[in-house]
């Protein structure tokens, strides 16, 4: 039987109520919306703080975006059938809680449910979990500027309900709301086949014989496609503007994000010429296959957006069973002609895999959206103007990094800035960075209101707020072994638990068996002992060529 805390009994729905303030045992009483990995994490960090969290989510259990369901539901996050992860088990964990060795490095989505059902249990979270409650309302109030307190309404079962809380952290994500551009091309209207958004697509069940068309290039457009070649007749994807695509296997044969994803390659990247980066970027992106033979290759390749992550994407275009197309220019009754004049005919099904945006429905917006209807969050968690920072947002971030010790970091920081352990700048301050960051956003990701951000720099921020940011100098001097692993291995979860508040005894042996755990599951016919990386000794090499030819130049002369 789940326990909550101590919740009075509904009023009817025209009669809402007010929950009565009781003496706190805990601390501040903190309101969370959403119980998917970032309400799980921010409901740990406040039980890390001594406060008295109390998530509300509206389904009927805990995981958001990878409980998966058969339909598509109004006001969650939606995942078709097949969906595996893009990052890998030892880069997607939360930071004190590994997976199990014999996990797959790239998992199914039922087995990341089951890892977030287990963490729950483990960390006794459910009892702060009220299910099946929808939040419809939350405002100030009216001694805000004096408190920061906040009226938060809620709904079951027809019947709503009213209490006061000391904060509020949202982590509803940002995965509900499908981005369905219909006005952007002409004559849609009067197209006579289906249409709809990827969030509604479950799998190729009724698309045997069917000519589908995919809006969009990005990881659901190119799964869909893919999972669709199988079953069509034909599938074609309209790109914009292209994309890089990679595989989930990297060097090596090695997870992709543990072999790029590391502190040294990213310091360099940061540090070298934009010319030299950029070409290093777009070598690393196009290792696998010639994307212009293949009608991906992205219109400006030094940009870092987001990869695509796809295995089969390359083989079912070689195989001719899914063709890339450019940006639609009209539709007519039965087809689409493309920017370059071709057309696809008979269309029986267009899918637009177009993205999402993100809204707040129970929130005014210009509590978020602060300025020129832009979204103003100082360093993507905090609102500005708010006169106490007592509202967070966890989650609205999207990186080449793994979400789960993202939305950690993010949470455990939000949680100090709250109980007053962490201060924010100005409010002048924070929007002047604000305005860097998308100075920044417009140079490194082509667009100056995208939510991406660069993952180890970003973690880093976070991390030195609340002082949990690895000290490579330190490390170097009384841990070699561990510093080497730190700077040239993966830039794994657990870096950010080896020290400061938070810190896990269990961090270090984490991080130095991190790779044992990797190649675990796959030792199922053992031919030889498992072959790690040394990502330190490679560089080595590297470093070592031109010393070589110095000293050969110098030898002859």
């Amino acid at each position: 039987m789940q326990k909550y805390l101590h919740w009075p009994q509904h009023m009817p729905h025209t009669a809402p109520r007010t929950w009565p303030q009781h003496q706190a045992t805990m601390g501040k009483r903190v309101a969370i919306v959403g119980a998917g990995v970032s309400g799980l994490a921010s409901i740990r960090a406040c039980l890390e703080e001594g406060l008295e969290p109390t998530c509300f989510e509206r389904s009927d259990d805990v995981g958001g975006l990878w409980k998966f369901t058969d339909h598509a539901e109004e006001g969650r996050a939606s995942i078709y059938q097949s969906v595996f992860t893009n990052s890998s088990k030892e880069m997607m964990c939360f930071p004190d809680f590994p997976y199990p060795d014999n996990y797959p490095n790239f998992m199914h989505h039922s087995k990341l449910q089951d890892y977030i059902t287990t963490f729950t249990k483990e960390k006794n979270l459910l009892r702060y979990i009220r299910l099946k409650t929808l939040v419809t309302e939350i405002k100030k109030r009216p001694d805000f500027s004096f408190t920061g307190q906040w009226d938060v309404v809620t709904e079951k079962d027809g019947m709503q309900e009213s209490a006061v809380f000391d904060s509020v952290l949202i982590c509803s994500g940002h995965h509900v709301y499908p981005s369905l551009p219909k006005d952007d091309f002409p004559g849609l209207k009067g197209f006579k086949g289906k249409i709809y958004h990827s969030r509604e697509y479950k799998g190729p069940e009724g698309f045997e014989g069917k000519r589908v068309l995919v809006v969009g290039l990005g990881n659901s457009g190119c799964d869909i496609a893919t999972e669709l070649s199988h079953t069509a007749a034909q599938v074609v994807i309209s790109s914009r503007s292209g994309s890089w695509v990679i595989s989930r296997i990297w060097d090596g044969g090695y997870p992709w994000d543990m072999v790029y994803i590391n502190r040294f390659d990213s310091f360099l990247r940061n540090k070298l010429p934009t010319s030299i980066s950029n070409w290093w970027y777009m070598k690393k992106m196009s290792g696998r296959f010639k994307h212009e033979n293949y009608g991906v290759m992205p219109l400006d390749g030094t940009l870092r957006k987001e990869p695509v992550i796809n295995d089969d994407l390359p083989a079912r275009i070689v195989c001719g069973i899914v063709t890339i197309k450019p940006n639609i220019k009209k539709f007519t009754e039965t087809s689409a002609v493309f920017q370059d004049g071709t057309v696809f005919e008979a269309i029986d099904t267009v899918i637009f895999a177009t993205g999402y945006g993100y809204a707040y429905p129970f929130l005014d917006d210009s509590i978020i959206k602060s300025r020129n209807n832009e979204v103003t969050l100082f360093k993507g968690v905090f609102p500005p103007p708010l006169e106490k920072p007592t509202m967070a947002v966890i989650g609205l971030v999207q990186s080449l990094g793994a979400a789960i010790p993202t939305v950690d970091l993010q949470a455990r920081w939000a949680v100090r800035v709250i109980k007053g352990t962490c201060s924010l700048p100005s409010v002048s301050d924070m929007m002047h960075d604000i305005d860097e960051k998308m100075r920044k956003s417009l140079k490194w990701f082509g667009d100056s209101q995208t939510i991406q951000i660069d993952y180890i720099a970003y973690m880093d921020e976070i991390a030195s707020f609340i002082g949990v940011k690895p000290n490579m100098l330190w490390l170097f001097l009384t841990d070699p072994k561990l510093a080497v692993e730190v700077c040239f291995g993966p830039c794994s979860p657990y870096q950010f638990r080896l020290t400061g508040p938070g810190k896990w005894k269990g961090a270090r042996n984490a991080i130095l068996t991190q790779w044992d755990r990797t190649l675990k599951p796959m030792q199922t016919r053992v031919v030889g002992g498992p072959q790690k990386p040394y990502p330190f000794f490679e560089w080595l090499k590297l470093l070592a060529i031109p010393i070589i030819l110095i000293a050969v130049f110098l030898t002859l002369n």
